[in-house]
């Protein structure tokens, strides 16, 4: 009986075994692409990744946030095979790549107009470029500064981990931002905190407050931007303000990666850069890639 039984579990773990041999190889033939970064894009690339994954059954692609500069630490650490990135990479993050032995080759996917909001009560409608340095600076603490109510400035931003929080703050605030400003953890929460602040202002990514029809979302208000006090001042949910580069702060959204891509991580990119991958793009609030960063990614060869 004894022996029956011990031939009984050797028998069931043999079974076991040789389902798991028959099931493993299908499991690990599965495509699996990892992404991190940008919270600008998080959203955006999910839902990419979804209709490739639907067009793709086999596939599966894992797309989680943290901001650019996590993503760009997990591609130099080669824990990714995206690095999502709303800002260019640093000097210093290509030479860690380069002695890590990872060759950053980048595609340009979208185009992001960072858009300045602020509660529908405040009466001030456009700003300068200028305004906003001062104002994200510090300079300009109280909105009667700039033709508003008599109230201190609450600004709103985010953490030095976010690619937009990098952008911003070289291309309009040109120094460091105020230490009174909020370092919010994403978009989403930005827009949130301003809908409470009547006297808030914060920057997000256009595809968090206007859809594909322009609407701008309920309980925020988008201000209008202006190069200069002589400049003429446009707002972000148009496609050709942000296209033609009349609205100051756009940039494109970038995706880094290890080398030029192959298999299916290159047919994700290609994907994403199709006519159906950008009519997603637009879908999504974001705008298509523009022209000029259409030729830099047949340079670097991913299209």
């Amino acid at each position: 009986m004894k022996r029956m039984k011990s031939m009984l579990v050797f028998s069931l773990a043999g079974l076991f075994l040789a389902g798991f041999c028959l099931w493993a190889p299908c499991l690990m033939a599965a495509d699996m692409i990892q992404i991190k970064g940008s919270d600008s894009e998080v959203n955006l690339v999910q839902r990419l990744a979804e209709v490739f994954m639907q067009k793709n059954p086999g596939v599966n692609i894992a797309v989680t946030g943290g901001g650019s500069g996590t993503g760009i630490a997990a591609l130099i650490n080669k824990k990714t095979d995206i690095a999502n990135s709303s800002r260019d990479m640093k000097s210093k993050e290509i030479e860690a790549a380069k002695k890590a032995g990872v060759n950053p080759i980048a595609v340009a996917f979208a185009t992001d107009g960072i858009s300045l909001i602020t509660h529908p009560d405040n009466p001030v409608k456009k700003l300068t470029l200028d305004q906003l340095g001062k104002l994200f600076s510090g300079k300009v603490k109280n909105w009667k500064e700039v033709g508003g109510a008599d109230m201190p400035v609450s600004l709103y931003g985010r953490q030095s981990n976010s690619g937009t929080y990098v952008f911003f703050r070289g291309l309009v605030v040109k120094g460091d931002y105020s230490l009174k400003m909020k370092s919010m953890n994403g978009n989403a929460q930005i827009v949130e905190a301003v809908q409470r602040d009547k006297a808030g202002i914060g920057y997000v990514a256009v595809g968090y407050v206007v859809d594909v029809q322009g609407n701008v979302k309920p309980g925020v208000q988008l201000l209008a931007v202006a190069q200069d006090a002589q400049s003429k001042a446009y707002t972000p949910d148009k496609m050709e303000n942000v296209m033609s580069g009349k609205y100051p702060i756009s940039r494109p959204l970038y995706q880094f990666m290890n080398g030029k891509p192959g298999g299916k991580l290159a047919e994700f990119v290609k994907f994403e850069l199709s006519p159906e991958g950008q009519k997603i793009v637009r879908e999504k609030g974001f705008f298509p890639v523009q022209e000029k960063w259409m030729e830099f990614n047949k340079k670097q060869g991913v299209i």
